[in-house]
């Protein structure tokens, strides 16, 4: 059964109803209640989460959150039949690019009512509480502030002979530099950079690079010339051995684990900000944190601050609980502490003010990076359109094609953009 079935059959749902009285903090009810939280990531994030769900019990001993996590690739599959059994996680981190088509369905529950009660997030700023908004409702809790970037084991490059990445450098310096590498290199089967052609984010910011985006108006925002283009980019970096070919690129499933930098057959990862953390944990090399390269000097760098992730609820969840664990991870110094910075910067003033003095070196660069790029970047994308959560898996796959030689990059372009027509009309 396909993701895009399985999301379809989930969200017919109607949205619980809601009262006031559900956001009014009454007393915990005499009797435990048991609450589930769904969530991807590393293992990192894993601990962190236990961490907080242990802190939370200190405070609210009636409400027991037994947590779940899974891989990105699993996880939107695994979500997907959950909702559409009716057995839907009560507490769900949600992803941009998610929270519309799931909102829309009606799976969610409207969160507008408890802000300023059950959910003190008034000193987010309006953006950052905006993100968690489809169609004007309040749907999701922003749980951290990130952006695109690149983390590289700076070693490496110099061990190598090459110069590592560096603010400012546009894809064509970083190409020589990574071709050098190749032709210094110390070691066989590595190189100076993962394949990033099949991920996404770094399709997206290189569409915003060249005044494009990945949506809008409910469709595709680029054509088949503009996904030739990236294709064509990573098939040159390719046939240069200045990213890593198609067989051990193809073993990447998308996570921290899987990534060539974590193998150890890169020097460097395409990634969030806020992934730098479990990057660093199972790395052993010291890791830098780095925006994109640029088409040119004076060109845009294509970033934006996003939510990293979001913290929804089920339609039918038990709304006074799930509200009070969802605020416990935000605007509590204990839950805000447990978490740190590895879901990204903090959206709370007030909670990142008083988290950075007790961050390590590791967090740090994270606020750090935030706070380099924050001058240049652009605006938060459109949102994007029902169906469009498969297409990253789509963008993959026709990379690998292309990296194994069973397509050019102009047949990948065409394909790329028929596909997701496709995909986007079902919705």
């Amino acid at each position: 059964m396909t993701v895009s079935v399985t999301r379809r059959s989930v969200l017919q749902g109607g949205a619980a109803a809601l009262t006031l009285a559900a956001f009014g903090g009454r007393p915990a009810l005499a009797q435990a209640q048991r609450l589930r939280f769904l969530w991807w990531g590393s293992q990192e994030r894993a601990d962190r989460t236990r961490n907080a769900i242990a802190a939370f019990k200190g405070v609210s001993p009636d409400t027991e959150i037994v947590g779940e996590f899974a891989g990105w690739s699993d996880y939107w599959p695994r979500l997907a039949t959950q909702v559409a059994g009716r057995n839907a996680p009560d507490l769900i981190q949600m992803d941009y690019r998610y929270i519309f088509e799931y909102a829309r369905r009606g799976a969610l529950m409207p969160l507008d009512e408890a802000v300023g009660k059950a959910l003190k997030i008034e000193d987010f700023g309006q953006a950052n509480i905006d993100s968690g908004r489809v169609d004007g409702k309040l749907y999701g809790v922003n749980l951290g502030v990130n952006s695109s970037s690149i983390c590289f084991n700076a070693k490496m490059w110099e061990d190598n002979g090459a110069e590592a990445p560096k603010p400012g450098q546009t894809w064509e310096q970083i190409g020589e530099s990574a071709a050098t590498f190749a032709k210094n290199r110390k070691r066989p089967g590595v190189f100076a950079l993962a394949d990033a052609g099949g991920v996404e984010p770094s399709f997206e910011l290189w569409l915003r690079q060249n005044g494009k985006a990945l949506y809008t108006d409910g469709g595709l925002a680029y054509e088949p010339k503009d996904a030739e283009g990236w294709f064509a980019l990573w098939a040159g970096l390719r046939e240069r051995k200045a990213c890593v070919p198609a067989d051990i690129q193809a073993l990447d499933q998308l996570s921290i684990e899987t990534n060539p930098l974590t193998s150890g057959k890169a020097a460097t990862a395409f990634m969030h900000s806020n992934q730098f953390v479990g990057f660093q944990a199972l790395n052993k090399a010291k890791l830098t944190l780095g925006p994109y390269p640029k088409l040119s000097g004076e060109a845009p760098s294509g970033h934006y601050l996003k939510p990293s992730m979001l913290i929804s609820l089920s339609a039918n969840a038990p709304a006074e609980a799930a509200l009070r664990f969802a605020d416990f991870l935000v605007s509590s110094p204990e839950g805000v502490k447990a978490l740190g910075v590895e879901r990204g910067v903090p959206a709370s003033q007030g909670m990142r003010e008083g988290l950075t003095p007790q961050l390590n070196e590791v967090d740090r660069a994270m606020v750090e990076y935030i706070a380099l790029i924050t001058p240049d970047v652009g605006a938060l994308p459109p949102s994007p359109p029902p169906g469009a959560g498969e297409l990253a898996f789509v963008l993959k796959r026709l990379n690998e094609e292309v990296g194994f030689g069973r397509k050019t990059p102009a047949q990948a372009g065409e394909d790329m953009v028929r596909e997701a027509n496709a995909i986007l009309k079902r919705g």
